[in-house]
């Protein structure tokens, strides 16, 4: 089994178009794209490999050496290949590949293109280090390389100040994510003297609930960094300062979609932690809900679909919350939305491509006839993501609403409305993402000459788009995927407090009625070049809800303020104590030296003086 050969293809790619040189500038691209296609041609090779074994022989695990041989914890650089890994393996490559194709015709020109493509591989190599990781230590290297190829690929352009901000806020954000992580690690080490997954989750029934609560918890807040969940989504909307084939990779195939993997992988410790579960629930139902608000008043076309992935990836970490009921949910959207999102992504960069990087959306209007390919591609995706039968998020999410329903208890009640609300909010904002860029009068500057994008670009949004019709219905069909992951994640048929048909009638009702709405304010009425002022709800939701007003309150200025006492006290405290004793030594060895003349009668005098003050001394003794 040569399932080495997953992250070391794209890893060798981006070794080696970092060490070339500008030698390779010319054909580079093509290095890092092949090395995409060739792990995805090892990964649907190990697809059909495991197809041909049982159930229960299907995982693969390869130990290559021993990392880290120390007394009282041996933990060995080692890869497993299960079904849950499998999908995630096939949709980093697969998706990952396609988008590197892109990339070919959208970085064309760009004089960095050589060090984007290395960049690309090294996003896909440290991804599939993650998901094929062993054990926790193996997937926490995997998880500081993604965290590393993002700060590179979203501060591409570093030579924008925008884009070095952007770069650095995903880092430090995510780094606060890690640091959570970091510790589940060392409670682990501590509680089951390992941090190997059979290990742990082996001894987790042993463990006092507390304990398991502690970690989930923690295990939460790394999830929240990587996946852009409240309270650490703050980084996203700003992410869209890289390249657009970049949003693509990180919103569809790599990074969003990694605290996502990291709770289903950790099912075992969730589902023995009531109150870790049902704060990933809340946290999961916070953000879709927070995401879609978001998405309604963006005019930029990129950002607009960056709320749509934070309300997406809150949906299935929300399923994931609900326990055995909605993992395979949670993981069934998230390979259905690695379609249509890669899809809109790359469709939003042809239309900028088309409109000179313009990601306005109220200065496009009337593209529908000038991109066909980019309409229709685009038009597929927007038909998946609001759910639309018989299109893919139709079946995923329905699944994930269906889910929260057969929870049971208030919790399943309060989520599957929230999932609703959800559905109908999302069918709003990218119905207005629809009519404000394919429809209506043009709205675009007279420079712009808009135009259709390349093959080497429309061919994988067609591609993409395939997907957005097929893969939900796949997935469906006869539980399929779901009995593919019962051996990793479980597997509980529960019912809905609902009938099913009724969710379903209530979801495609709550979508008709979001696309109306959108199209009774953006398709009859005529859009202004400028946005309005709008309302209080409006301005927040531009603003993103105040996220980042909320950082600097309630953390950046607290932590400046105690910085800056910090600085005072250890000034004025630490260093006055010491400084003032050195001057309070320094005045006196001062004063002492001025006694050390150098004259040999000098010293013979304060001898004769210290001889006849000990005499008289000695005398009053004496007589006294």
């Amino acid at each position: 089994m040569t399932l080495w050969l997953l992250p070391a293809l794209p890893l060798a790619g981006a070794v080696f178009l970092l060490l070339v040189g500008r030698f390779s500038d010319r054909w580079g691209h093509w290095v890092g794209t092949l090395m995409a296609l060739g792990s995805f041609g090892v990964a649907a090779w190990a697809f059909v490999e495991m197809l041909g074994r049982a159930d229960g022989d299907r995982a693969v695990h390869h130990a290559f050496f021993s990392w880290v041989p120390v007394t009282g914890l041996n933990v060995d650089f080692a890869l497993q290949l299960d079904q849950l890994s499998m999908c995630f393996a096939l949709l980093i490559t697969g998706v990952g590949s396609l988008i590197h194709i892109y990339s070919v015709g959208y970085m064309n020109g760009d004089p960095g293109r050589r060090r984007f493509f290395a960049y690309l591989n090294l996003f896909l190599a440290a991804m599939l280090v993650l998901v094929l990781a062993d054990n926790y230590l193996v997937l926490y290297l995997g998880w500081e390389g993604v965290g590393l190829a993002s700060y590179l690929l979203i501060g591409f352009w570093y030579h924008k100040p925008s884009a070095a901000t952007a770069a650095k806020k995903a880092f430090v954000v995510n780094r606060v994510g890690d640091i959570g992580l970091a510790i589940a690690l060392m409670i682990m080490f501590a509680t089951f003297g390992s941090v190997d997954f059979q290990t742990v989750f082996g001894a987790a029934s042993a463990a006092g609930e507390g304990t398991l609560t502690a970690i989930g918890l923690l295990l939460l807040l790394g999830a929240c960094g990587k996946s852009a969940q409240v309270p650490l989504q703050s980084w996203l909307g700003d992410a869209m300062e890289g390249p657009t084939p970049v949003s693509a990779l990180i919103h569809a195939a790599t990074m969003v979609t990694a605290g996502v993997y990291l709770i289903a992988r950790s099912n075992a410790i969730f589902d023995l932690a009531p109150g870790a579960q049902a704060a990933v629930m809340a946290v999961g139902a916070v953000t879709l809900l927070y995401g879609a608000i978001i998405g309604c008043a963006k005019d930029d076309i990129k950002k607009a679909l960056a709320a749509s992935t934070m309300s997406q990836i809150g949906y299935m970490v929300l399923a994931a919350g609900l326990g055995p009921v909605g993992y395979a949910a949670a993981i069934m959207h998230l390979l259905t939305h690695g379609f249509f999102k890669a899809g809109l992504f790359l469709g939003a960069g042809s239309v900028m491509h088309a409109m000179n990087d313009e990601t306005d959306m109220r200065r496009y209007g009337g593209l529908r006839k000038i991109l066909p390919i980019t309409y229709i591609t685009f038009g597929l995706g927007y038909l998946a993501i609001i759910g639309v039968p018989p299109f893919a998020g139709f079946f995923s999410k329905d699944r994930i609403i269906e889910s929260a329903f057969a929870y049971g208890g208030w919790g399943g009640w309060v989520t599957g409305i929230a999932a609703l609300v959800g559905a109908g909010v999302t069918a709003f904002y990218m119905t207005r993402v629809m009519l404000l860029t394919f429809f209506g009068e043009k709205r675009w500057h007279s420079d712009a000459h808009p135009h259709e994008a390349p093959v080497s670009m429309t061919g994988p949004m067609i591609l993409l788009a395939l997907g957005s019709i097929a893969s939900g219905a796949m997935l469906a069909f006869g539980s399929s995927l779901q009995n593919w992951l019962a051996p990793v994640v479980g597997s509980h048929h529960g019912e809905p407090v609902l009938p099913i048909w009724m969710i379903t009638f209530f979801a495609l009702a709550v979508v008709a009625a979001g696309v109306w709405v959108a199209y009774d304010q953006y398709a009859k009425r005529e859009i202004p070049v400028l946005a309005p002022a709008g309302n209080a709800l409006t301005v927040a939701a531009r603003r993103d809800l105040y996220h980042d007003a909320v950082n600097e309150a309630a953390f950046m200025r607290p932590g400046q303020h105690l910085t800056r006492s910090l600085v005072f006290v250890d000034n004025r405290g630490i260093d006055g104590l010491v400084n003032t004793t050195a001057a309070v030594i320094g005045g006196l060895s001062a004063r002492i030296r001025r006694a050390q003349t150098g004259f040999v009668r000098s010293y013979a005098l304060s001898m004769f003086t210290g001889a006849a003050l000990v005499a008289a001394a000695l005398l009053a003794v004496r007589y006294l």
